[in-house]
């Protein structure tokens, strides 16, 4: 089921809020990482696998120093290939100017609950 135009716009106002009033946690939690590297990627699942061959090797010649040397080198291929890609023209947190909506005539000062309480109760007073 759709949403209305005032639910629409009411979402898009508490997003502007959020992106405003909470940036770090919005970094935190932001699905647009960028496109995934698949060099980075490859390169750790490549990592990993030359890992889990050292460390079958380690077993199979008995020297526990280079099992667990290649349980450290399979670890370090896999954090490689999982882990999130980092953007080398800004640091983590911060966001280009289009990325974050601004409210139009919205004073800065009221925050974002404050807003929220008085959409509230100007639906109680039948004003909405």
């Amino acid at each position: 089921m759709p949403l209305s135009e005032q639910e629409q716009r009411l979402l898009e106002e508490m997003e502007r809020s959020l992106y405003q009033n909470d940036a770090d946690f919005v970094a935190t939690v932001n699905p647009r990482r960028g496109r995934p590297n698949y060099t980075v990627l490859v390169v750790g699942v490549l990592i990993a696998l030359l890992g889990i061959a050292t460390l079958v090797a380690g077993v199979i010649i008995r020297q526990p120093l280079v099992g667990v040397l290649g349980f450290a080198i399979m670890f370090v291929g896999v954090l490689l290939a999982v882990a999130p890609p980092r953007s080398k023209g800004r640091k983590a947190g911060s966001f280009p100017a289009q990325d974050i909506p601004r409210a139009s005539g919205k004073p800065r000062s009221n925050s974002f609950m404050q807003g929220l309480n008085d959409r509230w109760d100007r639906r109680q007073d039948g004003r909405d």
